[in-house]
This record gives C-alpha cells, sequence and structure tokens, in this order.
C-alpha cells in the first residue's frame, strides 16, 4: 500500500540507501553537506527524544514530536537561503534548528515560560503557532510584503495533512493564486490529522489540490532527504523568480504520538510503525553515506557523543528554567487589562495556591 502510494512521488534515495534518478528532479551535494545533514538529522531526533521524556517526568507541560519526520523537515530547511522566511508548525524542530534557534529558546515555550522563546526576524522563522493551519495565512501576508518591497526572497510555510481541510489554508491557497505570491506551501503529510487517518478526510492525493487553484503540486518521498531538498530548491527558485507559489506534499509518517497527551496506540496499529522504520530517515541516509565512503565509523561515533552532549545540555538546561507561571498569559493581552481579565487572573492564582496547599497538607 505504501508503494503504491509512493508510486507517483519524487524519489532519489530508496530506503535501502541506493541512489536512484528521476527524470525532472535531481541534485549534487558534497560529501560534506551531506554528513551535515545526516549530523543535523540525529541531533534533532535526540532533542525530540529527550524532550519527550522531559515532559513525562513533568518538567514541560506537553511536547509534539517531530520523530520519523526529520527528512521532510531538514531537508527543506537546507534548501532555504539565508533571506529566506520559514513559517513552521508547532511539531517542526528540524527546521527551527536549521534556522538557527536553540534548543532552550523552543522548550522554553513548552516549560511554560515564555510566549515565544527567540527573535523571528533575526532567525528568519517565525514562532510556533498552535492555531491549526493559521500560519499558512501568515506566511501569504508576509510573502504579499516581500512582493510589494520586491525583494529577492521567498517564503516557506509548513503545515500538516490534516491542516488542509482548514478555511485558513485554502484562503491562503486562494491569496498565493491570485497575487502569484513568492510561497512555498510545504505540506507533511504524515498520515494522521491526530487520530483521524488520511484516507477519512483526503480521498485524492494532497498534492493535486493545487491544480484546483492554479498553481502546480509536486509529491515527494518525505522520507527521502536528498528528494525533499532537490523539490524545495525548485519550488523555492520559482518563488524567487516571480513563477509563483508550489504545493510540496512530503508524504511521511508520524513515528509518535500526536502529542504527549495522545494514546496513538488506541488508533493504529503496531504493524504500520514496522513498516514506516524500514522508511527511516536517518537510517537509510546513514547507509548511503558509509556505502559510498562518505563517512565512516568514527564519523558516526563522533555525531552520537555530538547528541550526547546536547542530551545533557537538553536536561540540564530544563531543569535550571524557572518554574512556569501561568499566570503571565494575562499579562500581554490588553495594555489597559480589563475588570474580567483581572478577575480570571485573580481566581487562577487563588486556584494555584490552594492546590499546591492540598499538596502540602
Amino acid at each position: 500500500m505504501v508503494d503504491a502510494l509512493l508510486g507517483s512521488a519524487v524519489q532519489l534515495l530508496t530506503p535501502e540507501g541506493e541512489r536512484v534518478e528521476h527524470p525532472d528532479f535531481d541534485i549534487t551535494l558534497t560529501d560534506a553537506e551531506l554528513r551535515s545533514l545526516y549530523r543535523d538529522m540525529v541531533l534533532v531526533r535526540r532533542l525530540d527524544a529527550e524532550a519527550t521524556a522531559l515532559q513525562r517526568q513533568g518538567e514541560i507541560g506537553l511536547w509534539a514530536s517531530s520523530l520519523g519526520q526529520e527528512a521532510a523537515q531538514v531537508g527543506s530547511a537546507h534548501s532555504l537561503r539565508s533571506s529566506d522566511y520559514a513559517f513552521p508548525t508547532y511539531r517542526d524542530h528540524g527546521v527551527s534548528w536549521c534556522r538557527g534557534v536553540q534548543p532552550m529558546e523552543i522548550l522554553a515555550m513548552f516549560r511554560g515560560i515564555t510566549n515565544g522563546g527567540w527573535d523571528p526576524i533575526a532567525r528568519r522563522c517565525s514562532l510556533y503557532t498552535i492555531v491549526i493551519g493559521n500560519q499558512v495565512l501568515h506566511a501569504a501576508g508576509y510573502a504579499m510584503g516581500v512582493q510589494l518591497d520586491g525583494a529577492d526572497e521567498a517564503v516557506i510555510v509548513y503545515f500538516g495533512d490534516g491542516a488542509t481541510d482548514e478555511g485558513d489554508v485554502n484562503e491562503a491557497f486562494v491569496l498565493g493564486a491570485d497575487y502569484q505570491l513568492p510561497l512555498v506551501y510545504f505540506c507533511e503529510n504524515n498520515q494522521w490529522a491526530i487520530s483521524s487517518p488520511r484516507d477519512r478526510f483526503n480521498r485524492a492525493p494532497l498534492y493535486q489540490r493545487a491544480a484546483g487553484f492554479g498553481f502546480p503540486g509536486v509529491r515527494v518521498d518525505g522520507n527521502d532527504i536528498l528528494a525533499v531538498m532537490a523539490v524545495t530548491r525548485m519550488a523555492l527558485d520559482r518563488a524567487r523568480s516571480g513563477g509563483g507559489p508550489t504545493l510540496v506534499e512530503a508524504f511521511t509518517y508520524r513515528m509518535g504520538a500526536h502529542t504527549t497527551s495522545d494514546d496513538p496506540t488506541r488508533y493504529r496499529h503496531a504493524e504500520d510503525l514496522e513498516i514506516w522504520r524500514l522508511r527511516d530517515p536517518i537510517e537509510r541516509l546513514k547507509v548511503y553515506l558509509a556505502r559510498n565512503g562518505m563517512a565512516d565509523r568514527s564519523y558516526f561515533d563522533q555525531v552520537d557523543h555530538e547528541a550526547a552532549d546536547l542530551a545533557v545540555l537538553v536536561r540540564d538546561g530544563v531543569r535550571a528554567m524557572a518554574a512556569p507561571a501561568p499566570e503571565t498569559m494575562f499579562d500581554h493581552v490588553y495594555v489597559d487589562p480589563t475588570a474580567e481579565l483581572v478577575a480570571q487572573r485573580a481566581g487562577l492564582i487563588a486556584y494555584e495556591e490552594s492546590f499546591a496547599e492540598g499538596l502540602t497538607a
């Protein structure tokens, strides 16, 4: 079934780590660039694993795992120029990582001690948007500004397959088509909209929706980092040259839960996970590097040591952070707080105090 769905997808690196040709897409990277891609995917996966563990230990309030989607995120982010602008989802830790966002800046938000975490202009990477699909409209508006400024830039926006049913996403498609915006719509089709499977709400391949709006769509093997880069580069170049938007559907799989508040064992089979483990994006690049003499055991060990050091940094850094202060959510709603907000804030503080007294009683 998976092979049939991927039949129309651009692929340059098979699940077995073999390089293949495609008639319309190709990419040439140096050995150092390929090793850098592998390193970033390994480190992003370790960050994800440590954050998941920290949530289970009560150190952060929530976490949205990117496990299995590293190639789609790292590959597309590596295709950006430094001047381009990215709008990630709350799951796109690989994108944020590649844009220079530090792990503690991401984790501070999930711990609940900041409403943002980093300077989006300096990083050329927007803050995470929790409202499903909302960032796609944000990106369309930003791309319109880029177009009016005449800047040599492109904008990329990320969203999941479930978000394609949201009005915001479809409205952003209309804007992109009507104004021929320098925008790449990057859909990470990870097969699940929380617990709803892909085939329940998508009866046709997602990339084909682009034709109805008047711009091209491409499906790419989202676990093949080389194909992801080749397709994304094409779409970004097209956007910068005035060709308008492109919809890229990266066909991948969410190996973890929707968030740490979700239990995927209640709605999907373990057999599905085994099928996709054989398509692991990190392992296929590792095999390709090793088989072609681009990296050896010492390099892989070095990356593993870096990942272990990152894990220590993440654990120590989160535990050293200030305790969450939920009442600060009221601080920046209005310049002059309303009486209702003041009352709500006081009620929350009273609840927190009574809860703390109950724990110590």
